[in-house]
């Protein structure tokens, strides 16, 4: 062939040969090229080996290793930086770091001095797999660390949490002159505010901003959630303000970390804005949009907003075939004690869930008929599957099992309820109070007491009814007298079961008149709060109303 060629190609004519045949995916070929080159009567340079090794390296390492020794060591070409760059590369790729050690070892005995390059690869390796420590140790090696040293090693102790090492790291970084990306700095600023420190990432931003670095919608964003996490959405909402003002304009992310965080904070008209200014922005909501929002609202007990945005949801056909805003409905349905809509509800949904709407309510119907086995399988099938069973579910299930002794797992059924942001109202956590006094497990009822009230559940009458009965019975009339009193102060009313139970109690006690007494002023204050809450109703034409007319319950 060479004979028909008037012109002996040169060596770029070979690398784009090799190249060619790397992008055609025909690797292993790109051997034969050095073939070619003795057949034109020229001895292959160190360009054409190292576009070679760089075509093999990303098909095998060890054929590039191969070649290397067999190919080019054994002519005498050793190679130069970019040689050795391209065999860290493939060595680092697949995690071969102690053979990188081993090269960047060969590199020094031929006295070829590592470059930058070199080195942040082998750093960026050991940081990827955990062993940040001895990549920082690495670049002390370096004569020359640049951005990318920087950015690599920042950002691996951000994954780590390791806020202090990133830094200090940062803060050298600064020192020599040198900008992380934006990539880098929005990890350090996630961390700072997952540690509760936002303000600390408000400084980071503008310092970035003073060295006339930019900060994009990502950083922002995140900084926002931040401000959010803390409770302070209003905050948040100023650095979108200055977000805009910088020229960065916001995405629908940002402003559903706002609407998250008003939500949260219960400033739920606050969250209505965030998504008519978003609209107004020509920013379409999404599904977490509307998802964030309809839980807060039913959350919140505006359940009638919470409807309009669910037929807005349906309207713009966001819902994306998930759950999750129906089940919040229900959820906000259930908490103001209205199971039969939340029935009726789930049924609804049939056309458009219509296999977990079918799962449900065969569990419902085993839970009526006290079969708990078959109810607690499908519900076992409904989370295997990964669907989020609703809290209409939880509470039948939690009751039926209540109902047939099996408190231990009614407890765990609970847990993972509350797990999925589903907290259980007052009759949910009474099935089970009233199951662990049925058991004689007094210390457990009153424990779940008080997590009830730390998860800003108010107890009733129901709550305490149990654990006096329990302790009547068995004579302790002492501490039986102290629910009764903790009752009073928190303003709950004893019913008629509970006030007889008292009283048949202290009939049988030896110091009855020593008790009467202090009982006597106890059921004195009782009586006067039951007459004042009685009366109030009254006054205020029956029902008390809150803000934007939502109706208040009344005992």
């Amino acid at each position: 062939m060479p004979g028909f060629i008037g012109v002996v190609p040169d060596e770029d004519i070979f690398v784009t040969i090799v190249r060619g045949l790397g992008r055609a995916r025909m690797n292993r070929r790109a051997v034969k090229v050095l073939e070619l080159v003795t057949q034109f009567g020229q001895y292959p340079s160190l360009k054409i080996c190292n576009s070679i090794l760089d075509v093999l390296v990303k098909e095998d390492i060890d054929l590039a290793r191969r070649f290397y020794r067999k190919k080019m060591a054994s002519c005498g070409i050793y190679g130069d930086e970019y040689t050795f760059g391209i065999l860290m590369k493939g060595l680092c790729l697949t995690n071969r770091i102690a053979d990188g050690f081993k090269l960047l070892t060969l590199m020094k005995s031929r006295g070829i001095r590592p470059n930058t390059v070199i080195y942040n690869t082998l750093i960026h390796a050991l940081s990827r797999n955990g062993n940040v420590g001895k990549g920082k140790s690495l670049m002390s090696e370096m004569v020359e660390p640049n951005e990318v040293t920087y950015n690599i090693l920042i950002s691996a102790y951000c994954r780590e949490g390791n806020l202090i090492q990133a830094l200090l790291l940062l803060e050298k970084c600064f020192e020599k002159e040198f900008l992380p990306d934006v990539i880098t700095i929005t990890k350090v600023v996630e961390l700072l505010c997952n540690k509760g420190r936002a303000k600390d990432a408000v400084e980071v931003l503008e310092r970035v901003g003073e060295k006339g670095g930019t900060v994009d919608a990502v950083a922002y964003t995140t900084l926002i959630k931040g401000f959010c996490s803390l409770g302070k959405p209003k905050v948040g909402q100023r650095f979108l303000k200055e977000m805009e003002s910088k020229g960065c304009l916001p995405n629908v992310n940002t402003y559903n970390a706002l609407i998250a965080g008003f939500c949260a904070s219960g400033k739920l008209d606050s969250a209505l804005d965030m998504l008519n200014e978003m609209k107004t922005d020509a920013i379409s909501p999404n599904f977490i949009t509307y998802d964030t929002l309809i839980r807060g609202l039913c959350l919140g007990g505006r359940m009638e907003d919470g409807f309009k945005l669910l037929d807005q949801m349906e309207e713009s056909r966001r819902c994306g075939g998930q759950i999750g805003p129906y089940n919040s409905i229900i959820y906000g349905l259930y908490k103001e004690n209205q199971s039969d809509k939340a029935l009726q509800f789930l049924k609804d949904m049939g056309s458009f869930f219509p296999k977990a709407v079918e799962m449900s309510l065969r569990l419902l119907g085993f839970c009526e008929e006290g079969v708990v086995g078959e109810a607690k399988r499908i519900y076992d099938q409904m989370i295997e599957e990964g669907s989020l069973p609703s809290a209409l579910v939880y509470e039948t299930l939690i009751n039926c099992m209540c109902q047939q002794g099996d408190v231990r797992e009614s407890f765990e059924l609970m847990n993972e309820m509350v797990s999925h942001a589903y907290f259980p109202v007052a009759s949910t956590f009474n099935a089970l109070i009233s199951e662990f006094c049925n058991q004689g497990k007094i210390n457990n009822a009153l424990k779940l007491i008080e997590e009830m009230v730390g998860t800003g559940c108010k107890p009733q009458v129901g709550s305490y009814s149990p654990l006096i009965d329990t302790l009547c019975k068995r004579g302790d009339f002492q501490r039986a007298a102290g629910l009764l009193s903790t009752m009073a102060e928190k303003g709950i009313i004893p019913d008629l079961f509970t006030w007889h139970t008292i009283l048949v109690c202290l009939t049988q006690q030896k110091h009855w008149f020593e008790n009467r007494s202090s009982f006597l002023l106890l059921v004195n204050g009782q009586l006067h709060m039951k007459s004042e809450q009685s009366a109030a109703p009254r006054k205020a034409g029956c029902i008390a109303r809150g803000k934007k007319g939502s109706i208040l319950p009344v005992d």
